[in-house]
């Protein structure tokens, strides 16, 4: 009975039969008998720039560039001449490194020439490598993937990488290393081997229901691993915009009525002359977008049309802009002119924008900081702008008074908006990973094993196959393609 059970265990773990395929995620035209070559550093003159070549014929490659040395030792850098194997004219003085599979970064056989950054230099290399037999130019991301099909890397932790190549700022750096590091993928496997022993006891119960010698409990035991299991998943799928916030930036609207120094404000947290700043108002007539990093995390900044009733045509369409992109802001920036609290457009700014969002408060998804500005134009005696204000934030364009404290508000919304990647479980970055943890979990919805344990036992299957899609366990070919054509050639 026992080796029945483990038997059960085992198919549990491989789930239902299929025909053995070998996991490939190459096409016939990127097929692993070719060796590839490509720049793996940035375009232009540096000091230094990275050749690699990966595949069968890498030794033959660096051979015939360095002939008649032999192979230097493994992971070792070596100084070497290297020299067109056409007509034998040296080409450059450089470090070589040789990497031989499967302890390598794709698992072949593979190649690093470490030469001077000069054009003329990298040109001439990459020509000599493209006359040796068998060797071509790589596509773009082809090393990732070649790693990913020989199991370097697993699918999450690829996204990773090309999250961590595409990092701008601080936040999307940690959060990318954590997943490079293969937070995300450890945490399915953890759920996958839940699932996995779930599905065990229940096909051994079904097997094995009327043995004395089964333990007590069994289903009951699997069904409170599964309801903990589906808490988990909605506790991460609650968090999965805060992880997309942050791989593609908060949406942060900035507004107010005319003249308050919207445009100013916007100019200063980019660093840089977005916006023209005029003391006519009604100057912005258009939404202008930038991405920036404020206070380490992405963000997209908006700089929209004074909220007024426009006196023509085209502000009125610019103020209906304005008002559509402040339903889709995750953060709203909404400025008003300290020195004129009392006018009819900042009341009716204030009773129809801030009134109904609320000050620092989140309504509906959306967060607003009150920011008054020309705090410079206030008197000195003056303790506050004005009586019954909602919380706010002094500033001053102009002197640059009060823009530390607005970093630290924006550093602390932002922060909830996107989440903290440095601490806690790993963030859903992608909409890839929400659409299979939804799955998994609406599949685990289906878990009754009281009504019925053949259902109950495909829920679990169905469940499983959800977590491995995620992490990369299988897939078609026009996923991997979204997935890797965001890499640059030489990655």
């Amino acid at each position: 009975m026992w080796r029945g059970l483990c038997t059960l265990v085992a198919r549990a773990a491989r789930g239902p039969h299929r025909p053995c395929r070998r996991r490939s995620s190459e096409s016939p035209a990127l097929g692993s008998g070719t060796t590839i070559f490509a720049l793996s550093s940035g375009q232009g003159r540096c000091g230094v720039a990275v050749i690699r070549a990966s595949g069968p014929a890498s030794s033959l490659a660096l051979r015939s560039l360095t002939a008649p040395r032999a192979l230097p030792p493994a992971r070792r850098a070596c100084l070497r001449l290297l020299s067109d194997p056409r007509s034998g004219e040296p080409l450059d003085r450089a470090l070589v490194l040789w990497f031989p599979g499967p302890r390598s970064f794709t698992g072949e056989d593979c190649v690093e020439l470490h030469v001077h950054g000069g054009p003329a230099v990298v040109s001439g290399v990459l020509q000599a490598l493209g006359s040796v037999p068998g060797l071509r130019p790589a596509q773009a991301g082809e090393f990732t993937r070649r790693a990913f099909a020989r199991g370097k890397l697993s699918l999450t932790e690829v996204e990773g990488l090309a999250d961590l190549i595409h990092a701008e700022t601080e936040a999307q750096r940690r959060q990318a290393l954590r997943q490079l590091d293969g937070e995300l993928g450890q945490l399915c496997r953890g759920w996958t081997e839940t699932l996995t022993k779930a599905l065990a006891h229940v096909e051994a119960y079904i097997d094995f229901g009327e043995d004395d010698n089964l333990e007590e409990g069994v289903l009951e035991q699997a069904d409170r691993d599964v309801r903990a299991l589906e808490a988990a998943l909605r506790a991460h799928l609650r968090d999965a915009r805060r992880g997309q916030r942050l791989r593609s930036g908060a949406h942060v609207v900035v507004t107010g009525p005319p003249n308050a120094g919207k445009s100013s404000l916007v100019n200063l947290l980019t660093r840089k002359p977005v916006s023209i700043v005029s003391p006519e108002p009604g100057t912005t007539r258009d939404v202008l977008e930038t991405p920036v990093d404020l206070a380490g995390f992405p963000a997209l900044l908006s700089d929209t049309a004074g909220l007024r009733d426009g006196v023509g045509p085209v502000e009125q369409e610019g103020v209906r802009r304005a008002r559509e992109r402040l339903e889709q802001a995750d953060l709203i920036l909404a400025v008003l002119d300290s020195s004129d609290l009392a006018s009819p457009a900042t009341c009716s700014f204030l009773d129809t924008v801030v009134a109904r969002l609320g000050a620092g408060n989140p309504n509906g998804g959306q967060r607003l900081l009150l920011v008054l500005n020309k705090c410079d134009l206030l008197p000195p005696e003056a303790a506050s702008p004005g009586p019954g204000l909602p919380p706010h934030l002094l500033l001053s364009c102009l002197t640059r008074e009060g823009l530390d404290g607005l970093l630290g508000a924006l550093q602390k919304e932002l922060a909830t908006l996107c989440g903290d990647p440095s601490t806690g479980p790993p963030l859903l970055t992608r909409a890839r990973h929400q659409h299979h943890l939804q799955g998994c979990l609406d599949a685990l919805g289906h878990f009754a094993p009281a009504r019925d344990l053949a259902l109950a036992a495909e829920a679990l299957r169905v469940a499983r196959r959800h977590l491995a899609l995620l992490a990369g366990g299988g897939g078609t070919e026009e996923v991997l393609d979204i997935i890797f054509r965001d890499f640059c050639v030489g990655k």
